[in-house]
Parts: C-alpha cells; sequence; structure tokens
C-alpha cells in the first residue's frame, strides 16, 4: 500500500489510511531518513487512534506512552537513534512492550532489526523531489 501526503493539511487523511490499512497490525517499525516525517506521521496516527496527550519524539527518554481517550489502550512510541548497543534494549525489557498487544510504532527500526518481532510491518516513508512525502507498507 501507499499513500502519498502532499503538504502538512493531508496528514489527517493519511493517518486514516493508515490505521484502516492496517488491518490486525500491531507493531510498526518506520524506516526513512532523518527529516523524512516519521515523527510528524506517528503523531497523527497516534491523533486517529485517540491519543489527546501531547506527542513528542522520544529520541532522550526511548519510548514514550500515550493513552487512548477513546478505547483506553496504550500506544507506545519508540526512537532508537541514540541506541549504542542492543543490551540497552534489553535492558529497558523491550519484549513488555513490543509482546502487549499493544500498539507500537518505531523508529529507526534498522538499529535493533535483531530484536524486532517477525509480525512487525515495515514502513518505508520517503521524500519526492516535490517536497511531499509517501508512505509504503
Amino acid at each position: 500500500m501507499e499513500i502519498r501526503i502532499d503538504n502538512i493539511e493531508g496528514l489527517k487523511d493519511a493517518a486514516r489510511q493508515f490505521v484502516e490499512a492496517s488491518g490486525d497490525g500491531r507493531i510498526f517499525a518506520f524506516y526513512g531518513g532523518m527529516g523524512a516525517g516519521k515523527t510528524t506521521f506517528i503523531k497523527a496516527i497516534c491523533e486517529h487512534l485517540g491519543v489527546n496527550d501531547v506527542i513528542t519524539s522520544p529520541t532522550f527518554a526511548i519510548v514514550n506512552e500515550y493513552t487512548s481517550s477513546v478505547s483506553a489502550e496504550s500506544i507506545y512510541h519508540f526512537d532508537f537513534y541514540r541506541i549504542k548497543k542492543i543490551d540497552e534494549v534489553f535492558d529497558m525489557g523491550y519484549e513488555e512492550y513490543f509482546y502487549s498487544g499493544s500498539y507500537c510504532f518505531i523508529e529507526w527500526p534498522e538499529l535493533i532489526e535483531e530484536v524486532l518481532p517477525d509480525e512487525a510491518v515495515k514502513v518505508e516513508i520517503t521524500v519526492d523531489a516535490d517536497g511531499c512525502r509517501i508512505v509504503r507498507m
């Protein structure tokens, strides 16, 4: 599946399309370069899922937990950009998050691929020459 986001106003609709297309998927690994829009798109997805909290990049915290006001379930947002060794992922207890049945949105998954669950859905965000974002899953 491919979703084209032409501008910031298109994020809400793109997030809706993404959630509808994701089916039973709960773990999403977001690949894309710095500035591709991973955090911005994850924020839009979380808002579509009913998160009313302030949604920020977990770059320094590694994981942020949000709660959906619609379903009351937890949603986890990871940013592994600053991970230096896979032991750090083990130390944080990644299994409790990844196997919780909750939504997990993962930025920089290439740094932890050896522990990504088989069912993780690969999502690639690229930037076209005209500046629009293309989301492929």
